[in-house]
């Protein structure tokens, strides 16, 4: 059998995230930051996911996603209410889970072409 070593079609690939760390594409990252297929925006200052607010999605919603994957750390945890109904409202569906979850929803999603945003809370 030949193994065939296929690249992603998209320029932001998530090699793997916890609660303290990811690697995107080759390059280590150590505070919260958010990821699209063609976008990376790093030093996003969000550090628990009960505390997120409306204005800290900002950032992802002008990305225009139809989903944001919202990666909490190493536990999943949900933010307040009225930010899930920020999201709702514009027609965004969010999705909370573990980081290492959200690196696997992320890459799934973006390879097959949605328009996918992903927050990243890292703690050092």
């Amino acid at each position: 059998m030949q193994l065939v070593h296929e690249q992603p079609d998209f320029e932001f690939f998530l090699r793997g995230a916890d609660g303290r760390s990811a690697l995107v594409n080759d390059r280590r990252l150590a505070a919260s930051f958010i990821v699209a297929p063609d976008r990376l925006l790093e030093d996003w200052p969000v550090d628990h996911p009960l505390a997120l607010r409306v204005a800290d999605l900002e950032p992802m919603l002008a990305l225009q996603p139809e989903l944001i994957v919202l990666g909490c750390g190493a536990v999943q945890a949900f933010p307040p209410q009225d930010t899930l109904a920020a999201c709702l409202s514009r027609g965004v569906g969010l999705e909370a889970m573990t980081n290492a979850a959200a690196a696997r929803t992320y890459n799934v999603l973006a390879g097959e072409g949605r328009r996918v945003v992903a927050g990243f809370i890292l703690t050092g």
